[in-house]
């Protein structure tokens, strides 16, 4: 970590409110904050599938079938996502 600044380069942590390993160098800078909405945008994702598409613990056992049912998951994701934009239009 100590070596990023004179690379000039930001790291990508999110702040907490208990103290953090980000001070304000960081998050005082514009590429922070839009850093922290694509990374939002990243995270409701996952979220769902949690939470809405039961993947909070897998079902299965083995590699190929927890990729198959997390595929599956991403696609039912994506159908709402799909219905919700074309709802809005």
């Amino acid at each position: 970590m100590e070596q990023l600044p004179d690379q000039r380069i930001t790291p990508h942590v999110a702040a907490r409110k208990k103290g953090s390993a980000v001070d304000a160098r960081t998050t005082r800078h514009e590429d922070y904050a839009i850093s922290q909405r694509c990374r939002k945008k990243v995270e409701e994702i996952f979220g769902w599938m949690k939470t809405i598409g039961g993947f909070r613990r897998t079902r299965y056992r083995g590699r190929e079938r927890t990729g198959l049912c997390a595929y599956l998951v991403a696609a039912a994701y994506n159908l709402v996502r799909l219905s919700n934009l074309l709802a809005a239009a």
